[in-house]
């Protein structure tokens, strides 16, 4: 058994590549089996999360915009009293002039005066029903993120059984086929990984059974079948590409993996 350890991809024989290939194949579908389990939950949950931060960044920029327009409003209403004390102070100043330049010039900053207020309360009003806008959006975009959040909350709870209840046994199996590809050589490691990259079911290696390919369920040639089972060398379906193993190597296998 040690010495089986020691030797390379290369040493090992047909049939324990063939062996191999097929285990391989086993823990692999295993593996295909666990993530159908858990199907389209997790790009869901990813795109649940990615719905849920973009919400929470454009209801951080509404109120960065309210407390914007509060700033506003504040300087809005400081250059207001600012604007009234200068009034009040011309109106006095009035009582005082000596001429009708002096009382003309006074007049027009008095008139100058009102319209500047009457510009700032214009700017106040704007600020206020901009920020209701805001905050009915606020509202709105609230109960929105409370909706996405309950879905996202089932979804990752959900997710997260699937995970925790198949965890131990997916690293168990990716463990299995991390040490059953290192009895495999690259080249034919790399075409396993190809076929199983463009078939439908992930089915690279398929036994023989009433003589034809279970994966493509092309009849096999006689002679070809023999070749199959006399484990002399790696055969590829014709049709297909899935490598051939006979259905009486497979049992052995698939008894030894259970």
């Amino acid at each position: 058994m040690a010495k089986k350890k020691e030797e390379s991809p290369k040493e090992i024989s047909v049939e324990e590549r063939l062996k191999a290939l097929y285990q391989l194949q086993i823990v692999s579908s295993e593996i295909d089996r666990i993530r159908t389990m858990r199907g389209e939950l997790p790009m869901e949950v990813e795109e649940l999360a990615d719905d849920l931060e973009g919400k929470h960044k454009r209801k951080e920029r509404y109120e960065d915009q309210i407390d914007q327009n509060k700033h506003n409003i504040e300087k809005a209403n400081e250059s207001i009293r600012t604007a009234e004390g200068m009034v009040e102070k011309y109106k006095q100043h009035l009582n005082d002039v000596r001429n009708d330049k002096e009382y003309d010039a006074i007049s027009k900053e008095l008139e100058n005066l009102e319209l500047d207020i009457l510009k700032y309360e214009k700017a106040i009003r704007e600020y206020q029903e901009d920020n209701q806008y805001i905050k009915e959006d606020i509202g709105a975009l609230t109960a929105d993120i409370k909706e996405v959040q309950e879905v996202y909350q089932v979804k990752k709870k959900e997710l997260d059984a699937i995970i925790a209840d198949t965890k131990a046994e997916e690293e168990k199996l990716r463990i299995n086929a991390k040490s059953l590809e290192e009895l495999i050589d690259p080249q034919l490691l790399a075409a396993f990984k190809r076929t199983r990259k463009s078939t439908h079911n992930g089915v690279a290696v398929a036994p023989i059974q009433r003589d034809a390919c279970s994966g493509c369920f092309n009849l096999i040639p006689p002679q070809r079948e023999i070749d199959v089972r006399s484990h002399k060398k790696i055969i590829a379906c014709e049709y297909c590409g899935r490598v051939l193993i006979d259905e009486e190597l497979a049992t052995e296998v698939a008894d030894n993996f259970k």
